[in-house]
């Protein structure tokens, strides 16, 4: 536990709920299978702890491999998907429909990033607020989350944000 703890950079309370969880063979298989610490431990005791308490069932029980979370994280490591899609993706491994790589494939759950796509839907977002234009054109760049809203709504949560804030930068 000493070694895994200054291995991993858990504070002794990460440590301690992970092993009062039962996640501490899950997270260590989750890192061995190319996941960081911090994203397996986030998984193992954030998403599927909530998923396992929900379902009334042990951490353990749960029907997911550690090499699935690494797979899953590597998957938002690689901006293939992000956190949100991650989650959905998720769900669908625990109740049985694949792995994380098939599941993205065969639902088409990828990350929006085609300059094309993502163009267009920052265009309607600009054309459909000019308040928030002259705002974020006066000075107040914080006011761009006001349009990144709607393009993640047109493009049902699936933009690359970072792609998106930069489109809307170039264009005002």
């Amino acid at each position: 536990r000493r070694r895994l703890l200054a291995e991993w950079g858990f504070s002794d309370l990460e440590m301690r709920d992970v092993i009062n969880a039962g996640a501490l063979d899950h997270i260590e298989a989750t890192v061995a299978a190319g996941a960081s610490a911090q994203s397996a431990r986030k998984w193992w005791m954030g998403e599927l702890a909530r998923t396992a308490r929900e379902r009334d069932v042990e951490l353990t029980a749960l029907e997911v491999t550690p090499a699935q979370v690494a797979e899953l994280q590597g998957l938002v490591d690689e901006g293939k998907i992000n956190d949100k899609i991650a989650k959905q993706v998720l769900l669908k491994v625990l109740d049985g429909q694949g792995d994380p790589a098939a599941i993205v494939e065969a639902e088409g759950l990828a990350v929006v990033s085609d300059d094309s796509v993502l163009t267009s839907a920052v265009d309607q977002a600009i054309a459909d607020n000019p308040d928030v234009v002259a705002k974020i054109q006066g000075g107040k760049v914080q006011a761009i989350g006001a349009l990144i809203g709607p393009i993640m709504k047109a493009t049902r949560g699936q933009a690359d944000a970072g792609k998106v804030r930069e489109i809307i930068m170039d264009k005002l």
